[in-house]
């Protein structure tokens, strides 16, 4: 087999790995990559490189970025007494889409989970608790999914600052804008009632 193969399949192999790409997925992507080299695969790997050199973690929420303290962090218009405590960088960034919350937030890298072996101490929850102290926070959003795990996460955390003032509170669950009762979970429908408000 000729060198160019090798390097194609070896491209294609990395591929599947990405969520929500397999191989046969990957296989199409390569392709369509390969025919528009000059459109797509050269700024794509360009672009690949200068964020593998450049990107990093804030040291401050865990957000990702390219510089120790991200943007979000580092901006004078954030509201310093509320930190969004989220799992992930992609729930961090769907919030920022959104664009409905104007405060700080706390990436934990992940949930409690017992069958994992994730403990408080592998999450950002002391780094979190450090926060609370340092910059004068009033009130913890809880931002986190409705699983079993979330919900494990969500309590450990209310119960860590239990009887500290701070106030904590999670986002309302319940019915989606578009959404049709009938269409819905059992779940859903029982949280949406306990999260009623005024019309």
């Amino acid at each position: 087999m000729s060198e160019a193969p090798h390097d194609i399949e070896r491209l294609i192999g990395m591929m599947a790995k990405l969520p929500g790409l397999g191989p046969r997925s990957a296989r199409r992507a390569v392709l369509h990559l390969i025919r528009r080299r000059g459109a797509l695969l050269a700024p794509l790997a360009d672009a690949m490189h200068t964020v593998a050199a450049t990107a990093r973690e804030c040291a401050t929420c865990g957000n990702v970025g390219t510089s120790d303290i991200c943007d979000i962090c580092a901006s004078d218009d954030r509201r310093t007494g509320e930190i969004c405590v989220v799992g992930d960088v992609a729930d961090l960034w769907a919030m920022e889409r959104a664009r409905v919350f104007a405060g700080r937030y706390h990436v934990l890298g992940g949930l409690l989970s017992a069958l994992d072996a994730i403990g408080p101490d592998d999450l950002g929850i002391p780094r979190l608790a450090r926060r609370v102290r340092e910059e004068g926070v009033t009130e913890i959003i809880l931002a986190l999914p409705a699983t079993v795990d979330g919900q494990t996460t969500a309590h450990y955390i209310a119960d860590r600052f239990e009887g500290s003032g701070l106030r904590v509170t999670s986002l309302a669950r319940g019915v989606p804008v578009g959404g049709e009762l009938d269409y819905l979970d059992d779940g859903t429908i029982s949280a949406a009632l306990r999260a009623r408000g005024g019309v």
